[in-house]
């Protein structure tokens, strides 16, 4: 299976299938809960931080997750690397996981070139305040060399959970609300859009609680420049979201359940679920313009009087 020539005919079909995956609809922004590092680690008896390594690695590996959702069309991806409540785990799993952050955050920073052959501006969403200051050194420097691409978003949730984004956001807004001129709280790292929020509100001019709408939130929340949530996708088996994107989560987004650990998750599990979304997309675009044109039939044999 490791011959050039074998190689070669995988490569070539993989990239008959990404292209193919271009003709359909296509998500615009797709998430990931990357579960399974820790089980994979000792299915496979090895040391629980090397099943971490191996999750990285999953995610950023050419011709895989990020490769692929660019290629396809994706305009944002967002990865949950870390939750806050990781922190409970034992000391020594906190720090390997900190490390192993650190470690390939610089490998982005020496090494950016995926990043830049797609236009993709990393943001690193989170309670930043909660991690190492060596470690917010290197988010900083990785962050700042890719702030010039365009293109695509890569949203790395560390350290993170939904409850807590939708906290900060209502802060936020209620500083804004009280203060125009307070800046929000700064729970995400990116120097280009920092003030973003701020300056949405200030112009909505928010002067009493009954102006905050479902907008309002949506705008003060740590993926406002990204577009809604079209796909989310959790490997391990497990079902449910674990405190991940639960607002961005709205009525449209189809949500998936993979039974392989994130280790595993490779291109073969990932095209038939992109498939499966615009199969879906393009029946519900059918029926949406099948009752568009009923209205507009009914509405032309109404008489006007």
């Amino acid at each position: 299976m490791n011959s050039p020539p074998i190689e070669w005919v995988t490569y070539q079909l993989k990239e008959l299938f990404i292209n193919a995956t271009r003709q359909g609809p296509v998500p615009r922004h797709v998430g990931f809960v990357m579960d399974g590092n820790r089980r994979f680690a000792k299915k496979n008896h090895i040391e629980t931080a090397e099943g971490h390594n191996m999750g990285f690695d999953a995610l950023a590996k050419a011709g895989f997750t990020i490769a692929v959702c660019y290629k396809s069309g994706v305009e944002a991806v967002t990865v949950y690397a870390f939750s806050i409540e990781n922190f409970k785990r034992p000391l020594h799993e906190v720090n390997a996981l900190m490390e192993i952050a650190k470690f390939k955050l610089n490998q982005i920073c020496q090494h950016g070139d995926l990043l830049d052959r797609f236009g993709v501006k990393l943001r690193v969403l989170g309670q930043l305040d909660l991690v190492r200051e060596d470690v917010r050194e290197v988010i900083d420097e990785a962050i700042d060399i890719t702030k010039d691409n365009n293109k695509c978003v890569l949203n790395i949730c560390f350290p993170y959970t939904s409850r807590n984004e939708i906290t900060t956001a209502v802060r936020s807004i209620v500083n804004l609300s009280t203060t125009p001129n307070c800046p929000p709280s700064p729970s995400f790292s990116d120097s280009s859009t920092t003030s973003t929020a701020s300056s949405k509100t200030a112009l909505a001019g928010l002067s009493d609680f009954e102006s905050i709408t479902e907008q309002t939130l949506t705008e003060h929340m740590f993926t406002s420049d990204s577009p809604p949530l079209d796909l989310l996708i959790r490997t391990s088996g497990v079902r449910r979201l674990s405190d991940f994107l639960l607002w961005q989560c709205h009525q449209d987004t189809e949500i998936v359940f993979v039974d392989c650990l994130w280790p595993q998750f490779d291109i073969w599990h990932f095209l038939p679920i992109l498939t499966d979304w615009a199969i879906k997309q393009k029946k519900k675009d059918k029926t949406a313009a099948a009752m568009r044109r009923q209205e507009e039939g009914l509405g032309q044999r109404i008489p006007v009087r």
